[in-house]
């Protein structure tokens, strides 16, 4: 893996208020935990874990493979005990679940489980929270493959990996042993509706490194750094007064958003629509050729201001 941080035109590093903004935003919609009406495993006094800390953060701190067995489930995942250990695993972290079409068939799957054993690891632990996270995905990997994975990864770096996790605020994807975080505003220099639009369950990709934070595992990606960003030389390209053709992308109650290249696109206000309609959806649809003109442009935020000229 090369450098690129020097290469890649107008990349910083992000500062620490993006990092935190954007482990906040994807820590506010985790997965399901376990609440649990299912038996638990005798073993366990009285339904609580009966864990050795010392020996879970051994195993999480040496990037261990350990085989435990499911002995319940929900609809976030499923829960896995053995002697000295217990906690839950993901769904998206297991390795052959279908995508069921209903709630109904995923719980099947998932019940499916119980009493199989897996190989796993271990991949959070907190003592003062009494949580321990597995995943069978990341046990695909070598024992101590994550520990090395950390050590070598730097920011700058282009990296591959397969995307394993599509959510409303970006793509988790496994870089082989350590899942990095592709935030929506990460994904391409334009406006995108959802991450399901830009990248897919199980595509491979390569992507350039934003940030890490070794101690938690963490690693911030970015797909639209490996690409030139188009709003450094917009103003070449777009004057206000100049008549352009345009895509429909979207529209909302408050006008549509045009698609002018790839990584910009632009606003019609309600107001700059023929006859100001109360619905832009009367006038405008998404795919729909239209020709704008260009009311005025600010690229340092990513914004150009547009009036519909004609539709084609």
């Amino acid at each position: 893996m090369q450098d690129q941080e020097s290469t890649t035109s107008g990349v910083q590093p992000p500062d620490e208020s993006w990092w935190n903004a954007l482990l906040t935003e994807a820590e506010s919609t985790p997965e399901p935990r376990p609440l649990l009406d299912q038996q638990l495993d005798p073993s366990l006094d009285n339904g609580h874990p009966k864990v050795d800390w010392t020996w879970a953060k051994k195993l999480y701190q040496d990037d261990e493979i350990i085989c435990l067995q499911v002995i319940g489930y929900n609809r976030g995942g499923l829960l896995v005990a053995g002697e000295r250990i217990q906690g839950f695993l993901p769904r998206s972290h297991i390795v052959e679940l279908s995508n069921g079409d209903s709630q109904h068939t995923l719980m099947e799957d998932l019940a499916a489980y119980v009493g199989q054993t897996l190989a796993l690891k271990v991949i959070e632990c907190d003592d003062q929270e009494e949580n321990i996270v597995f995943s069978e995905r990341a046990a695909l990997a070598a024992a101590g493959q994550r520990v090395e994975l950390l050590r070598t990864l730097k920011r700058g770096d282009r990296v591959k990996g397969r995307v394993t996790t599509v959510t409303d605020f970006g793509v988790f994807v496994d870089l082989g042993g350590v899942e990095g975080l592709v935030h929506i505003s990460e994904l391409s220099w334009g406006r995108v509706s959802h991450p399901g639009d830009v990248l897919s369950l199980g595509e491979e990709v390569e992507l350039y490194v934003l940030d890490l934070d070794q101690e938690n595992c963490r690693v911030a990606l970015s797909l639209k750094r490996l690409q030139p960003n188009p709003w450094e030389s917009v103003h070449q390209r777009y004057q206000p007064g100049k008549v352009v053709d345009a895509v429909i992308s979207c529209v909302v109650p408050y006008g549509a958003f045009a698609h002018l290249e790839d990584g910009v696109d632009g606003l019609i206000h309600i107001s700059e629509i023929q006859a100001c309609p109360q619905n832009p959806g009367d006038v405008l649809a998404e795919g729909q050729r239209v020709k704008v003109t260009v009311l005025q442009v600010d690229a340092e935020r990513h914004r150009i201001g547009l009036r519909l000229h004609h539709i084609d």
